[in-house]
């Protein structure tokens, strides 16, 4: 049995340095039931906190309000490692950017190896963005620029 640890190992912190594809986990406020979603803006600010932006309009804001525990799929390291913690959004709107986008933190509680026995990741899961390249670089700087900024 994998080891359960209380922070993101070195490897994990430093992919989480740059723009990283994830999976959110919540509970949704109305049904209880769990939901998940694919978001990039999101990075580790110490080795057990992370940190990620949202649509300030998006029901996983009610979600994290209602049921702060979360969990965060992350791919790497050759393995698929879950992230789990208690959320707090941070910052209702983050400042700087062109659109309402909340600031929410994570608090790590637990990271494990979510891999299945017998097997490694051998390839990143990639995506690419589907509109104007350069408008999509200049958002990703605001929104993590502003996140950095974000208390």
């Amino acid at each position: 049995m994998a080891e359960t640890l209380t922070a993101l190992p070195e490897t994990l912190f430093t992919q989480l340095q740059q723009e990283t594809f994830v999976l959110l986990h919540t509970v949704d406020a109305e049904s209880g039931s769990p939901t998940s979603s694919a978001i990039s803006w999101i990075y580790a600010v110490d080795p057990g906190r992370l940190r990620f932006a949202l649509d300030g309009r998006s029901r996983l804001i009610g979600n994290l309000k209602a049921r702060p525990e979360v969990s965060v799929t992350l791919f790497g390291s050759g393995s698929v490692h879950a992230v789990y913690g208690q959320a707090k959004v941070v910052a209702d709107k983050l400042e700087g950017v062109p659109f309402a986008l909340a600031c929410v933190d994570i608090e790590v509680s637990a990271v494990r190896d979510a891999m299945f026995y017998g097997a490694r990741l051998s390839v990143q899961p990639e995506y690419e963005k589907t509109y104007d390249k350069r408008a999509a670089d200049r958002l990703d700087g605001q929104v993590f620029d502003a996140m950095k900024k974000a208390q």
